[in-house]
C-alpha cells in the first residue's frame, strides 16, 4: 500500500504540525492543509511501546529515579520530522 493510500482522508498529525509552524516564524505553512499528505501523515507505532514509555514516564516523576524513559521515548517514531 502506498504512503498515498495510507493518509487519505486523514488529518495532518499535530505534532508535525506544530514543528512546522515552529520552523516558519510561528505560522502554519500555507502547504499544510485540513487533509495529510505523506509528509504530515500519521507515523505508525506500536501502542505497546508508547504505553511503555508513559509508563516509565509516570514511574520517574513519582520515584524521582531513573527508569529508562529517555531510551524508552527515544524509541518512538520522532513527530517533529521535517514536513
Amino acid at each position: 500500500m502506498a504512503k498515498d493510500d495510507v493518509t487519505k482522508g486523514q488529518q495532518p498529525e499535530a505534532l508535525a504540525t506544530f514543528a512546522a509552524s515552529a520552523r516558519n516564524d510561528g505560522k502554519k505553512p500555507d502547504e499544510i492543509g485540513l487533509t495529510a499528505t505523506p509528509e504530515t501523515g500519521p507515523i505508525p507505532a506500536s501502542s505497546e511501546e508508547k504505553a511503555e514509555a508513559a509508563t516509565k514516564v509516570l514511574r520517574e516523576g513519582v520515584l524521582q529515579r531513573d527508569q529508562g524513559a529517555d531510551e524508552a521515548i527515544d524509541a518512538l517514531p520522532d513527530r517533529t520530522r521535517d514536513s
